[in-house]
């Protein structure tokens, strides 16, 4: 049997109606910016293959020092024990984060960080005898797929079938370019009549990845966090996307002048190699939690927290990313996705073009309401696949989102593919 025959068995896969969808691509090999079918068809893999693979495919530095690990030490409790690979990469991770960060918290994927976060912040107030338990979240926001996580994010088709067992969240619009205000305004009259309700205020910082790819400005974003500040909001920036270099700084909390209480990370975190997930904050939210009283622990865990190979793939992963050559392929990819989002700006049935650091983003014109849904999006994927191209549409809109071992040459021919693909309509 083929592995299409063997996957249709016995496989679920994730985003996907398997009545409908096409079949998967069966991958046999991935080396930097390509992947490789059973049947020898190569791939550019544009998206990281969901964000996580910042240094491509297969990296021999990784490979090596996962092996050197698993050689030493494979897994240990994390509760009651520690190792060298977890304290090691809480050390290097507080050095890159904004200078207010000083505790890691370990966990196990995006999600898992942004619950972590979210209890740490509602209880961080309930250890001071404090009702603050509403939080705060921007229109059209993702932050996961556990509970916490989807009652923080946007309500749409992915959560409408959870919808009694999501805990109530205030959202406010998304500051769109020239509405800001209504931000701004909105975050202000909640602050007036129920400040002492609200324990958090979490947020995509710059960009929201899931919800299509939305940009706003850090001015806006500094604007809300100070208002948070004056009003004794904790803040939380959902990093799990922009980390690790993608908008141009290492974190996009470094464009702000308001630095988060509490920071979430993971996709980038260990290259794409293996789950972790990494939640940091302040020293004031872990001191909330120090105490005689056993009942103000911080009762969160999970089996495989700080397992000692995936901290030893983020460590490797983070010695490549701060490499100079690293850092001169991001400077490189930033420009050349400048270039090409002006060169956007001038082309037919493209709309809404938008870029920051090393994402870029447009909106596919077309005739069909804006949806995750529409039939527009299965066509575009399926067009840059039939070119070897792997982008995953988000409805109309085709973002780009390359690992940092990208050559001019490769961005050059998903370019030209791109652009095929908007004077043919």
């Amino acid at each position: 049997m083929s592995l299409l025959e063997r996957d249709a068995v016995v496989i679920w896969h994730p985003y996907t109606q398997m009545k409908t969808a096409g079949l998967p691509v069966p991958i046999v090999k991935g080396q930097g910016l390509y992947l490789t079918d059973e049947n020898g068809k190569q791939y550019m893999d544009a998206i990281s293959s969901w964000w996580v693979n910042i240094h491509g495919h297969a990296h021999p530095y990784i490979a090596q020092k996962v092996a050197e690990q698993l050689n030493t030490l494979e897994h240990v409790i994390f509760s009651g024990f520690t190792h060298e690979p977890a304290i090691e990469l809480a050390e290097r991770l507080l050095k890159c984060l904004p200078p207010n960060q000083s505790k890691i918290f370990y966990s196990d994927n995006g999600s898992t960080a942004v619950e972590v976060a979210l209890k740490m912040a509602i209880q961080f107030w309930y250890n001071q005898g404090k009702k603050k338990q509403k939080i705060i979240a921007l229109e059209h926001s993702y932050h996961g797929d556990t509970f916490g996580a989807m009652s923080v994010s946007a309500r749409s088709a992915f959560t409408n079938p959870f919808y009694p067992f999501l805990f109530e969240v205030i959202h406010i619009p998304f500051p769109h370019k020239n509405k800001e205000f209504k931000a701004v305004d909105a975050l202000k009259e909640i602050m007036k009549n129920g400040k002492d309700e609200i324990a958090a205020f979490i947020f995509e910082p710059l960009v929201l990845g899931a919800g299509g790819m939305l940009m706003y400005e850090e001015d806006t974003l500094n604007e809300l966090l100070g208002i948070c500040n004056e009003n004794e909001v904790l803040t939380i920036a959902d990093e799990v996307m922009t980390g690790f270099g993608r908008t141009g700084k290492m974190f996009a909390s470094e464009y702000l002048a308001h630095q988060p209480d509490i920071l979430c990370l993971s996709k980038g975190l260990t290259g794409g190699t293996m789950a972790l997930g990494v939640t940091s904050c302040t020293q004031k939210i872990y001191g909330a939690f120090l105490s005689d009283d056993k009942g103000k622990t911080f009762f969160h865990g999970h089996s495989f927290t700080a397992n000692p190979v995936a901290c030893a793939a983020s460590l490797a992963s983070l010695d490549l990313l701060l490499d100079e050559i690293c850092q001169k392929n991001i400077h490189m990819i930033t420009n050349a996705q400048q270039g090409f989002a002006d060169e956007l700006q001038k082309l037919p049935n493209a709309e809404n073009v938008r870029n920051k650091g090393s994402l870029l983003a447009f909106d596919f014109k077309t005739h069909e309401q804006t949806s995750y849904f529409n039939s527009v999006r299965d066509q575009l994927y399926q067009y840059f696949l039939d070119r070897g191209i792997i982008i995953r549409p988000l409805g109309n809109t085709i973002y780009l989102m390359p690992p940092y071992c990208i050559q001019p040459s490769e961005l050059n021919r998903i370019y030209d593919a791109i652009k095929e693909l908007l004077v043919m309509g």
